[in-house]
This record gives C-alpha cells, structure tokens and sequence, in this order.
C-alpha cells in the first residue's frame, strides 16, 4: 500500500512538471469558455482525490507516529502537539476547499466580468488579529511548558544522572549516596576513567558509571549532559525529550518516567507497531524485536551516528533500588 501511495505521488508530479509544459507552449493561445468549464471541472475531481490522499495518510499513516508520552512532563508537548495540528489541520481543510471551489465556481466566462476589489480592512485586521492571538497562546504553552522541563528546583528528591556522549556511544554516571555528581572534565580521560571523572573529588567516590540506564517509575530524573568531541543531541524520543550534548559545557533537563518498560510494551499502540516490524523482520530472517526505550542522538555526529544508541529501562522504585545498590561506585573502580 505504501509503494502503491509513493506511485500516486510520482505520477501527480509527472502529471504536473506536463501540464506546466503545455502552458508553456500554449501561453499566447487565449483558452475558451469551454477550455474554462473543463479545467473548473478538474479542479474539483483533483479536490475529491486530493481529500482522498489526504484522509488516507491521516488513518493509514497513524501507525508511524509515536505512542503515548511515556513521560509526565511529556503529556504537554502531545497536547501542544494535538493543538497544533488540529488547528493547522481545519485551516487547511477549509482553505483547500476554497480554493478548489472558487476555481470552479468563478471560472473564465466571456460574458462575465471580473470584479476589482482593492482592500478591506475589515478583513485584514480579522486575519491578523486572529492567527496572532492564536500565536500567543501556543507560544504562552510552549515556554511554559519548557519552564516545567527545565525546572530542577526539586533535585533533592530527584535522581541524578550524567550523559556522557562521545563518537559513537553514550556512557552514564548516577550520583551516589549524596546524591551529587563528582567534577567532570576531558583532562581527566585516561585508561578506565572513560568520562573524565574528577576522582579526587570526594563527591566522586560514590558515583556509579554503567553502559545501560535504569529508571524508576514515578519518580523525577535530572539529566545532566556532556559530550567529548562533538556536538550531539540526547534524543528520548518515547519521553519527548531532547537536549544537546556541547563540548566544554554542561546541559540539562529533566522528566518523570509514568510507564514501565513492560507496561508500554502491553500497549496497544507498541503492540501493533512491534507486529507490523516483526513481519517485516520475519520475512527478512532476522532476529524478532522486542520493545525497549532507547536513548538515540539526533545530531549527525559522524560516519556511525546512526548506531549511537543506550538502552533505558523503566522499573518500579523496589527494583531500581536493587539494581542501583548493586552497581560498584567509582571509588572501587578506578583506583
């Protein structure tokens, strides 16, 4: 069905880049009455299918989106989203239709003439007024929906983790039992001190470096980033999160995981989406897939950015408190 969409769309190209070439050809002949009533006609046949196309990709095309925010904070950005495109959405629809239909309806006549209309103020201050106010709102709900990610005043409740990117991996250091990271910094990289952690920082000793980060469930996270070469993005795409990875700096946000691993993958969504890929995978001969969080970068950040990639798993609290406590600190790693 797919190829089956991407055949339509290269034929209404074709269709397209040939008509502009008869116009071209035929600019100085002066089309007809009956040249007019054809092309009003086509215009609301190419209406009927470009409704059809559209509903279409609104309904077949859905299983491409993402699933539910797993996150809390994450439930704002789907709602500014869902805004957003609703909005767009109408418009567009009334606005196609318009255009279409007044094709039809005020096609070339001979024994009709066009109406000069200059101006109406009227009308301009109600198509400026309106999308700017629309505008406003929407903005209003993003900032203050970026103010709710970046507030971090409750890190003492939180969990604190550091990112660490280099080409192309990522590493991962949670704050001990003080729940403060040691001082990180490049000049400090060496043997198996892979993130360049300060280790005559006493916040240092009890901080604990893993390749795979664990979350618990209900519970607020703070990232913090650093990348070592170059710039990359920290993309969770299931908690609509994302921030930068900047050399020489230190990046942050936060949110509050509201699903397990296990209870996305009971997800209606996520079960129809691993199904449709697992098909795919099949037929392939290739090993079946099974939903995970994934921590990606959205920067293209050389040869194999494609491949830079951690595992999250999202716990209940009993669980996370198990694993953290049985991963070894700093202090007894790098000595």
């Amino acid at each position: 069905m797919l190829a089956l969409f991407y055949i339509f769309i290269g034929v209404a190209i074709g269709v397209s880049f040939w008509q502009i070439t008869r116009i071209m050809d035929f600019r100085s002949v002066i089309a007809t009455d009956e040249d007019n009533t054809k092309q009003g006609r086509n215009s609301i046949l190419f209406m009927v299918f470009f409704y059809a196309i559209m509903i279409y990709c609104l309904i077949a095309m859905n299983v491409l989106m993402l699933p539910e925010s797993a996150s809390i904070e994450g439930e704002h950005d789907d709602n500014l989203f869902n805004i957003t495109f609703w909005l767009i959405g109408i418009v567009q629809f009334i606005m196609q239709f318009l255009i279409f239909f007044f094709t039809y309806k005020y096609k070339g006549n001979k024994n009709r003439k066009a109406k000069f209309y200059a101006d109406s103020h009227k009308l301009e201050i109600i198509w400026t007024i309106i999308p700017s106010a629309v505008l406003v709102v929407l903005v209003s709900y993003g900032l203050w929906q970026w103010n709710n990610v970046m507030d971090l005043s409750d890190e003492d409740d939180a969990v604190v983790i550091e990112v660490y990117a280099r080409q192309f991996d990522w590493q991962a250091r949670y704050a001990g039992e003080d729940n403060t990271l040691g001082l990180g910094n490049v000049n400090y990289i060496k043997g198996i001190n892979s993130i360049g952690v300060d280790m005559n920082d006493k916040n240092s000793q009890d901080d604990k470096q893993v390749t795979e980060l664990y979350l618990p469930k209900g519970k607020k996270v703070h990232f913090k980033f650093r990348s070592q070469d170059v710039l990359h993005s920290a993309y969770m795409p299931h908690f609509r999160a994302q921030m930068n990875c900047v050399p020489g700096m230190v990046t942050e946000f936060g949110f509050t995981p509201k699903f397990t691993t296990e209870e996305m993958r009971q997800q209606s969504e996520v079960i129809a989406k691993t199904a449709g890929i697992n098909k795919i995978r099949k037929a392939k001969g290739e090993d079946l897939y099974e939903f995970d969080y994934l921590l990606l970068c959205n920067k293209i950040c050389g040869a194999s950015h494609y491949n830079m990639q951690m595992k999250i798993t999202v716990v209940e609290q009993e669980e996370y408190d198990k694993w953290i406590a049985e991963q070894p600190t700093l202090a007894t790693v790098i000595k």
